[in-house]
């Protein structure tokens, strides 16, 4: 927020803490299950007989479907009122949740996702309304940070439990959990001021579904990358188009969809008719660099956090309380900076912490991939955890509330509901497009060395299909080799291939990451020097053309843009 001190009369009056217990509780629910599926991956591709990347298709439903409504949501909950829509969002939410402990196969864990990521997308938006409605001053800032910390925290609390579970009782018990804590939530929630409705805001239910059918093409588009192919029709995929898979086809349509939802808004706001977003929020270069890094820490934030525990369960045979507690440092450390990145605000500007944040996640991730062996107690590995979690957390805060603080305060709705959407499409493609590259990185790498071992019969080579891989545990390759006329000699040779060959491309993959976290540093030196203060009560206006700008640099950069255009 801004580096000036926050009046007194601002933080004169201060309000219970229990609207943030539940803002806090509500945000853990909305989060926990990400973060479980992740950790429970091996039970879940056991009981389920599914792949592993079965499991992140199943967590980009969730997420896709959150960014496909979020725009949608954050109007929703502020014409008919935001209480209602929470209390009945928490309420389908836990039912996804019991039937994602419930499921029997893939399909129905895919589905009970995302109906919870499309209920989470009602969720989001209400809990910003709620801090914004019942804090002020220093109160209101503390309660923004620990928002955000928030998620951060369901990863923690998620490693615990859904690590315990997992090797306890099972892993389907930690989304019971969820059901018991929506209940609470929904219990809680009758103590919470009621928001007013605005029934004089309209809806651009227009614009809303092209932005929901943009994102779920691109959500089908790239999830589909790795089980329909990336180019060429796999066995797997429903159809083909002349040959080719339909997952290119169906993100090439979402990137046109989402270029005629602009072109939409446009139109609509040079009208002066209502919108689903204001594009004030996205208006100059600044805004534009926000987004850039927002997006890609959040790419690479998730791409991340799905490949380490990818590779201690499927590649190393660690159990969920073990994989629990080797990430619990770096899931710790985002807690921890996107709490405590605040006190930074006025020493240093957006820009020079934005920046220096992706030199540590970049050194972070270098760390890990040429320090990564086979055991990951290994101190080295510790810190890039460490360094990892302390550079992510930090961007993450840092440009929620450097955007935030750049918008005119009226639209702080449309805000949270942009960043919302970029938080779910980043990470959702992120998750996509790493298990794609991974695959493909190990596919390439078994495929060349088993032509440099002349032992490995090519008949057997053809009949395991070992020139078209994925992550598995050496058990399972044994099992698989267990039912041909392998000879011992071609089963350790296999298996030595495999193992080389699933550290090579998780060694590759992360110093993909770190490459791209390199590149965020252009966008990041594109952002702003200074924030400012708090949200108003009513977060979505009812007359968008009626909103006043009070930000005078923001003024002066577009005056500035505009003599450059000439």
């Amino acid at each position: 927020m801004s580096a000036e001190p926050l009046s007194t009369e601002t933080t004169a009056a201060r309000t219970s803490w229990l609207p943030l217990v539940i803002v806090v509780l509500t945000q853990v629910q909305a989060s926990f299950a990400v973060n479980a599926l992740t950790v429970s991956m091996a039970g879940i591709t056991h009981d389920l007989r599914i792949a592993a990347t079965s499991v992140g298709t199943a967590i980009t439903a969730g997420t896709f479907a959150m960014a496909a409504f979020i725009l949608l949501g954050a109007k929703v909950g502020s014409r008919f009122g935001s209480k209602g829509v929470f209390q009945i969002a928490v309420t389908v939410h836990a039912l996804a949740m019991l039937g994602v402990a419930l499921a029997p196969n893939g399909t129905v864990l895919f589905v009970a996702q995302a109906a919870s990521g499309a209920v989470i997308a009602l969720i989001a938006p209400a809990l910003t309304v709620f801090i914004a409605t019942n804090y002020h001053g220093r109160q209101q800032a503390t309660a923004i940070g620990l928002l955000a910390a928030a998620i951060p925290l369901a990863g923690v609390l998620a490693l615990l439990i859904a690590g315990t579970f997992a090797t306890t009782i099972g892993w389907r018990w930690s989304f019971l959990l969820m059901v018991a804590l929506g209940a609470i939530n929904l219990a809680l929630s009758t103590t919470l001021r009621r928001v007013p409705s605005q029934p004089l805001l309209s809806i651009d239910w227009t614009g809303a579904i092209i932005a929901a059918v943009s994102i779920i093409l691109l959500s089908f588009g790239f999830s589909g990358l790795e089980p329909w192919g990336l180019v060429i029709a796999s066995d797997g995929a429903p159809f083909s188009v002349l040959g080719l898979s339909p997952a290119p086809i169906l993100v090439i349509l979402g990137l046109i969809g989402g270029q005629l939802f602009f072109v939409w808004i446009r139109r609509r706001q040079k009208a002066g008719r209502p919108r689903i977003f204001d594009l004030r929020v996205l208006r100059s270069r600044s805004e534009l660099a926000i987004t850039a890094c927002m997006a890609i820490m959040l790419f690479v934030g998730t791409a991340a956090n799905f490949l380490i525990p990818l590779y201690m369960q499927v590649v190393q045979g660690l159990t969920g309380i073990e994989t629990s507690f080797s990430i619990i440092p770096y899931t710790i450390s985002i807690f921890l900076a996107s709490t405590f990145v605040a006190t930074l605000y006025g020493r240093f500007s957006p820009r020079q912490l934005g920046a220096a944040g992706f030199v540590v996640v970049a050194l972070a991730l270098a760390l890990l991939a040429f320090a990564i062996r086979n055991e990951w107690g290994q101190a080295l590995v510790v810190i890039g955890l460490v360094l990892l979690g302390l550079g992510q957390g930090s961007i993450v805060a840092l440009v929620f509330n450097t955007l935030l603080s750049r918008a005119p305060k009226q639209l702080a709705g449309d805000v949270g509901a942009w960043r919302g959407l970029v938080h779910n499409l980043s990470g959702s493609v992120g998750i996509a497009v790493i298990s794609v590259f991974a695959v493909s990185v190990l596919t390439g790498l078994v495929a060349a060395q088993a032509q440099d071992h002349p032992e490995l019969r090519p008949a057997l080579v053809a009949q395991v299909n070992l020139d078209n891989v994925n992550f598995v545990t050496n058990d399972h390759l044994k099992d698989v080799l267990s039912k041909t006329d392998a000879s011992a000699s071609e089963v350790d040779a296999a298996v030595g291939i495999n193992e080389n060959a699933r550290l090579q491309a998780l060694k590759i993959s992360l110093l993909s990451l770190a490459v791209l976290s390199l590149l965020a540093i252009v966008p990041a030196t594109r952002m702003p020097d200074k924030l400012r203060d708090e949200l108003p009560e009513q977060v979505e206006p009812d007359d968008p053309d009626a909103v006043v700008d009070d930000d005078e640099d923001n003024d002066d950069e577009l005056s500035t843009q505009k003599q450059e255009a000439r």
